[in-house]
Order: structure tokens, then C-alpha cells, then sequence
């Protein structure tokens, strides 16, 4: 896709600045940080974030309070398509003055956007793109990644259901880098328990909706369980056209990214029994459901925030925490630096705890795998999901020495 000026100032168009700065106090006095909120407004990524996801920053800066500086938040739509995300990166960071660009769902989206912030020596807070590369092969310095990613879930709901005895898999897969990472590290799962992967279709994304002729392939294949490695519009389609074919009947479902307000969108008549994989859910705990219950109401729809909106506000609030302990100038004149200042930090937030990040930009915290409720044993609409399992931080993500991350000392 070429990108004119006409359609650079139309994503523009959809970021709403709010600086947050102590009442009477002189704005052109005062050191700005700027965070811009890089997400999908308008595909099939929206429900999962959106402008719930800048809310959740904005969040983050109101409870941040005032510590000597103001804070600017922006949105933008990368339209879940590479080129649009770089070229919103780059004239964020060269045009704009914006620091830090936080979320970037779809994973191609966000490697390019780690690229550029390596390049500009800004900041990536990584909690949509959720591909395993960022800190593997393709860690940088520059970018921290905080919510999820492609072997966590692997690891948590596949291995579930391997444990239940789900030991051949056939997949549907997005098809671009996030379906194809999350099939592989989940593949590698199934192999070593031995299990086996009688088949896969991969679909072109975002264009598709109609998922019938994988769904009967799938069914076909012999298969125990069907693994959706997808997430989004794309996994509730998949379910939904499942559930009226009657797939549940013949196999076990395990969507592989689904978030809880997925699960809600989809009823629980449909979706019930349906294993997923968290690390931040509203009800796990007193302090998640104090947050939610204070949050929530301030958002569109009243909406309860998924993990991935809850990663952008305990991301966010890390950062700004790192900005403070080493002064707003050196926070802008390196984003490395920064950076290094979270790492080095001990991360702590009503969302995820405490918790602390790795050297390869991994960010620890417990892991919940969750099941979705019958409908039956719900008290409210968002009461989606029983959990089930907590796989604690140290175990829950990829061993470090694993991942051939360059900025991992030997």
C-alpha cells in the first residue's frame, strides 16, 4: 500500500492528545513525556483494543500523578498493516516528539515498529504484538515485552490439552507471523509430549470471515483437538462456525489467543468449556477486581478490560515510574537507557503484581489458564471464566537461554 499525505493525516485523525499536567501549572515550563498508543480501531483487533487500550494509558498517567512533568497521550489506527504502522512510528517519533509507542497488535506490525525504535533509540512497550521473537532472535534493547506472547500460550493452554489427553492437533492459522509462530511453538509442544499435528490451513488475514471449508477439513483430519492459532474477530468466528457445525461434537476447541471479553462477546452457550490463557484476568484476584471496579466505569460501554488493555496501563505506569527514577532528560535523549532503568527496576502494579523483567526484555508475572464457564454458573456477564490453573512467573515463560537473544550474557 502506498501512503499519502491524505491518508497519514486520516490515522492522525484518530489521535485524541490528552496531556495530564498539575492544575495552574505553565505547560511550556515543564518537561513533556509523550506516549503514542499504536492499535486497530477498526478491524478485526478492535474489540481486543482500541480506544479501551489509549483509555488504559491515559489511566496509567491520571495515577501516575504529577512528578514533576506531563504526560501526552495519542492514539492511532495501523490498520493492522506493516507499512501504515512504520510509517505512523516514524512520523510519531520524528515529527511528533513521541517517546514511547505502546500495544501494537499484530505481530508484523509490531517487528517493524521495534525495528524503527531501535533505529530512532526510542521506546517499545510491547503488549499486543505477543510474537516470541521480540524476545528471542529479534529482541532489541529498546523494546520491553510485557502481556504475552506465542509460547506462553503454547505452553499454557496447549499444554493443558495435551495433559487431558488432546495428543493430535489439527490447526487453523492466521497467516502472517503471529499464526505462524504461534502453531510452530505450540507444534514443538505437542512433538515433545508426544503428541502429534495431523494438519493445518492457513488463511489470509485480515481478509477472511468464513471459515467453513477449514472447519470441515478439520473435521475430517481425525484429529482430538482443533488449535486456533488466531486471535480476535478471527478466533470468535472460528468458534461460533464450529459450535453451529457441530465441530465440539468431534473435537476439543483450543483457541490459542482469546481474551476474556471474546469469551463474553460469544455467549457462553457457545463458548463454554473453551480453555484460554491470561495474564491479567478482572476477577483473579482483590486487587484486579478493585482496579477493574475503578476503571471500568470510566470506559466505553463500561467495558472490563482484557489483558492486553490491562498490559498497556501496567506497562505504561513501569515506564513512567523508570522516567521519574532518571529524569525526564535522559529518559528522552535515550530510549536504551530508559529501557535499562525498567529492567533494573522491580515492576509492581494492581494488575499484575510484582513482578520483574529480563535481561532479553521479558517481562515476569504469574500466567492463568482459564476455562469458560457454563452458562449456568455465571453471576453477571463478565463472570465469563473459572480459572483454573496459575502457572507462577519463573515458569510461565520461555527459559531465557532458549531464545538466542543477543543481549543475554552468557
Amino acid at each position: 500500500m502506498s501512503l499519502t499525505r491524505r491518508s497519514l493525516l486520516g490515522t492522525a485523525a484518530l489521535a485524541l492528545p490528552a496531556t495530564l499536567a498539575a492544575p495552574g501549572a505553565r505547560a511550556a515550563a515543564r518537561p513533556k513525556i509523550k506516549l503514542g498508543v499504536l492499535v486497530d480501531m477498526s478491524g478485526p483487533y478492535s474489540a481486543d483494543t482500541g480506544q479501551v487500550s489509549v483509555d488504559c494509558v491515559r489511566q496509567a498517567a491520571q495515577d501516575f500523578g504529577d512528578h514533576g512533568f506531563d504526560i501526552e497521550v495519542i492514539g492511532g489506527d495501523h490498520q493492522n498493516k506493516p507499512d501504515v504502522g512504520a510509517a505512523i512510528a516514524r512520523q510519531w517519533y520524528d515529527q511528533q516528539g513521541v517517546d514511547a509507542i505502546i500495544d501494537v497488535p499484530d505481530s508484523a506490525v509490531g517487528l517493524a515498529v521495534s525495528t524503527i525504535t531501535r533505529e530512532k533509540n526510542k521506546v517499545f512497550l510491547d503488549s499486543g504484538s505477543g510474537v516470541s521473537l521480540l524476545f528471542g532472535k529479534d529482541c532489541s534493547p529498546n523494546t520491553i515485552d510485557w502481556t504475552y506472547d506465542t509460547w506462553m500460550l503454547a505452553h499454557s493452554t496447549g499444554g493443558e490439552m495435551v495433559k487431558q489427553g488432546g495428543d493430535t492437533w489439527f490447526f487453523i492459522t492466521a497467516d502472517y507471523i503471529f499464526g505462524h509462530i504461534l502453531e510452530g511453538d505450540t507444534t514443538a509442544l505437542i512433538k515433545a509430549a508426544g503428541g502429534k499435528v495431523m494438519g493445518a490451513a492457513r488463511y489470509p488475514f485480515p481478509a477472511t470471515s468464513d471459515f467453513s471449508s477449514f472447519l470441515i477439513q478439520a473435521a475430517s483430519s481425525g484429529a482430538k483437538v482443533l488449535g486456533l492459532a488466531n486471535a480476535g474477530a478471527d478466533t470468535q468466528n472460528c468458534i461460533k462456525q464450529a459450535h453451529e457445525f457441530g465441530i465440539g461434537k468431534k473435537m476439543r476447541v483450543a483457541a490459542l489467543l482469546i481474551e476474556s471479553n471474546d469469551i463474553r462477546a460469544l455467549g457462553l452457550e457457545t463458548a463454554q468449556g473453551t480453555y484460554y490463557t491470561e495474564s491479567y484476568y478482572w476477577n483473579a484476584n482483590p486487587g484486579t477486581r478493585a482496579w477493574n471496579a475503578r476503571v471500568s466505569p470510566k470506559l466505553p460501554g463500561h467495558v472490563y478490560p482484557n489483558m492486553g488493555q490491562a498490559g498497556d496501563y501496567g506497562v505504561s505506569l513501569h515506564y513512567l515510574k523508570a522516567v521519574a527514577a532518571m529524569g525526564v532528560k535522559a529518559a528522552k535523549a535515550s530510549g536504551r537507557a530508559a529501557v535499562a532503568r525498567m529492567k533494573a527496576m522491580p515492576t509492581d502494579d494492581p494488575c499484575f503484581g510484582k513482578g520483574s523483567i529480563r535481561e532479553d526484555g521479558r517481562a515476569l508475572h504469574p500466567v492463568y489458564l482459564l476455562q469458560a464457564k457454563a452458562p449456568a454458573e455465571s453471576h453477571g456477564s463478565w463472570d465469563v471464566a473459572n480459572i483454573v490453573h496459575i502457572t507462577p512467573a519463573d515458569q510461565a515463560w520461555r527459559p531465557m537461554n532458549e531464545g538466542g537473544c543477543s543481549l543475554v550474557k552468557s
